[in-house]
C-alpha cells in the first residue's frame, strides 16, 4: 500500500522518499522499504501536530466564556467610567499645580494614551494565551505566568514568582487607596463639621469612622455591597457636579498660574495621574464578564472610548480645578471650596459619604487575594474557617487604618501609591508580558520593534517607580521631621 494511498503525503513527497531511498541503497548497500513503518511514523506525527495546530487555531476562548450575568457593552462603558471616577480625579488640580497648566495637560493626555496602550496590549495577551491554553479566560497574575513560562529563557525561571510579584502589587495598591479613602473621608467630615463642633484632631475623625469601617468590610458577598457602589456612584455624580458650579460660577483667571510648574515636584504630578487614571485592575474582568467581548477592543470599542472620556474629564477637572484656585489649591478640590458655606459642606459631607461606601470595594480585592490565595488554603480543615476570615478583615482595615493616622497627607498618599505601585502593574509588566507572550511567534523585525517600544515603557514605568516613590517618600518626611 502506497502513502499516497493513505493520504499522508503529496506524488512529490512520494517521489522525493523514493529517491532517498534509493540514494542510501547505492550507499549501504541494503533495501531501505523495511523503514517505511518509520517513515510513515513520522509522517503520521507530522500530521497529527498539523491538525492539532489547526485546532488550536481554531478555539475561540469568547466561545467557551460561561459568564451567569454578562453585561452589555454600554454597562461595561459606565463600569468603567464609575470605577475610575474617585478621590483621584478630586486630586487632579493639586496635580497641575506641580507640572503647571501647559505641560499638565500636556503630559495627562500622553500618559493617558499609555495607560491606554498598556491595557490593550494586556488584553490582547491574555487572548492570545487563553487560546494556546484553551482557557476562556485568566486572571492578571494567570496571565503574566503564562507569559514568562513561553518568552526569552531568562524570564522563564521567574514565571511562577510573577504571580505572587504581582499579587503583592495589587495588594499594597487597594491598600494604599484604603488608606487613602480613610484620610479623605475623615478629612472631609472636619472640614464639613468645623463651622458646627470645636476643632477636633483630624486623627479623632479617623478613630469614630473606624468602627463602621470594619463592619462594612465584614460583608463577604460582592452582591450585598452593590447597592453601597449605586449609591456612592449617585452621590459621586451630584458632589462633581456641585464643584463644576464652584469652579464656573466666576470668570476664570490665568493671573499667577504657572504653564510650568517646578521641576522637582514633578514626580508627584506623576504619580497623583497614574493612581487617578490608571485602571488596570478592573480592566481584565470587566472584558472577561462582558457578552459581547470582541467589541471592547475595537477602535471605538469600549476601552478606547471609556478611556478618552476618562483622560478628558480628568484633564478638564485638573486645568480648570487649578485656574480656579491656583497655589491655593488643596489636596482634594473638595478641602478649597468656599462660600456658601453650606453648599460647600454639603459636598464634603456627601463625598465622604460615597467613599465611605466604596471603601470597601477596594479593600475586597486585597481581602480576596490576600484569604484565598494564600491563608484560607492552610485551613481547610480548621473548624474556625469562618472567624479566621472576620480576623483578617479586621487586620487589613485596622492596618490601612494606622497607616492613616501615621500619615495623614491626602496628595502625599495618592502620589506615593500611584508611583509605587501603578508604575509596575499600569505601563512595566503589561510592557513585558506582551514581549513574553508573542516572543516565540514573531519573526525579527517584529520581536526587535516590540522589544524596543516596550522596554522604552517599561523604563519609563521604572523611572516614575523610582523617583516617583523617592519625591513622595522625602516630601512626607519633610512633613513630619
Amino acid at each position: 500500500m502506497s502513502h499516497d494511498n493513505l493520504g499522508f503525503t503529496s506524488s512529490t513527497d512520494t517521489l522525493d522518499t523514493k529517491r532517498w531511498s534509493s540514494s542510501r541503497s547505492n550507499q549501504n548497500g541494503y533495501d531501505p522499504t523495511h523503514n517505511k513503518s518509520n517513515i510513515y511514523v513520522l509522517e503520521l506525527e507530522e500530521k497529527k501536530k498539523s491538525v492539532q495546530e489547526e485546532y488550536e487555531e481554531d478555539y475561540n476562548p469568547y466561545e467557551h466564556r460561561m459568564v451567569a450575568h454578562p453585561t452589555t457593552s454600554f454597562e461595561t462603558l459606565l463600569h468603567l467610567l464609575k470605577g475610575s471616577l474617585g478621590t483621584g480625579i478630586l486630586a487632579m488640580p493639586r496635580a497641575f499645580y506641580h507640572a503647571g497648566y501647559g505641560i499638565g495637560t500636556v503630559a495627562t493626555i500622553i500618559i493617558g494614551l499609555f495607560c491606554t496602550y498598556c491595557m490593550r496590549i494586556l488584553v490582547s495577551s491574555e487572548y492570545e494565551l487563553c487560546k494556546r491554553k484553551r482557557v476562556a479566560s485568566l486572571s492578571y497574575p494567570a496571565t503574566a505566568e503564562a507569559a514568562l513560562a513561553v518568552g526569552p529563557m531568562p524570564f522563564r525561571r521567574f514565571s511562577r514568582a510573577s504571580v505572587h510579584t504581582i499579587n503583592l502589587f495589587l495588594m499594597v495598591y487597594q491598600l494604599g487607596t484604603c488608606c487613602v479613602y480613610t484620610v479623605f473621608i475623615a478629612t472631609n467630615l472636619k472640614m464639613a463639621l468645623k463651622t458646627y463642633v470645636s476643632d477636633i484632631d483630624l486623627r479623632l475623625y479617623m478613630l469614630a469612622i473606624l468602627l463602621p469601617l470594619i463592619l462594612v468590610n465584614w460583608i463577604r458577598n460582592l452582591k450585598f455591597l452593590a447597592p453601597c457602589s449605586t449609591v456612592a456612584n449617585f452621590i459621586t455624580f451630584i458632589g462633581f457636579g456641585i464643584i463644576l458650579y464652584y469652579i464656573f460660577r466666576e470668570p476664570l483667571s490665568f493671573e499667577n498660574r504657572d504653564v510650568i510648574g517646578n521641576v522637582e515636584n514633578f514626580p508627584l504630578y506623576f504619580g497623583t495621574v497614574l493612581f487617578a487614571l490608571e485602571a488596570i485592575g478592573v480592566i481584565m474582568p470587566l472584558e472577561n464578564e462582558m457578552k459581547k467581548p470582541k467589541v471592547f477592543m475595537k477602535t471605538f470599542g469600549v476601552l478606547n472610548i471609556g478611556m478618552g472620556v476618562i483622560v478628558a474629564l480628568y484633564t478638564g477637572m485638573g486645568f480648570f480645578g487649578y485656574i480656579r484656585y491656583g497655589g491655593a489649591i488643596e489636596g482634594s478640590i473638595t478641602f478649597s471650596l468656599g462660600e456658601p458655606l453650606a453648599l460647600a459642606n454639603a459636598v464634603q459631607i456627601l463625598l465622604a459619604i460615597a467613599i465611605f461606601f466604596t471603601h470597601p470595594i477596594q479593600c475586597y480585592v486585597a481581602i480576596d487575594i490576600i484569604w484565598n490565595e494564600y491563608i484560607a488554603p492552610n485551613l481547610e480543615k480548621n473548624s474556625h474557617k469562618l472567624l479566621w476570615e472576620y480576623v483578617v478583615r479586621t487586620s487589613l482595615v485596622l492596618l490601612t487604618f494606622l497607616l492613616a493616622v501615621a500619615i495623614p497627607q491626602l496628595d502625599l498618599f495618592i502620589s506615593l501609591f500611584g508611583a509605587l505601585c501603578l508604575s509596575g502593574l499600569g505601563l512595566a509588566f503589561p510592557a513585558i508580558i506582551q514581549i513574553c507572550t508573542f516572543w516565540t511567534v514573531c519573526d525579527r523585525t517584529e520581536r526587535s520593534i516590540m522589544v524596543a517600544k516596550n522596554m522604552s515603557l517599561v523604563l519609563f514605568g521604572i523611572l516614575g517607580l523610582i523617583v516617583g516613590t523617592y519625591t513622595s517618600l522625602r516630601d512626607i518626611i519633610k512633613t513630619f521631621s
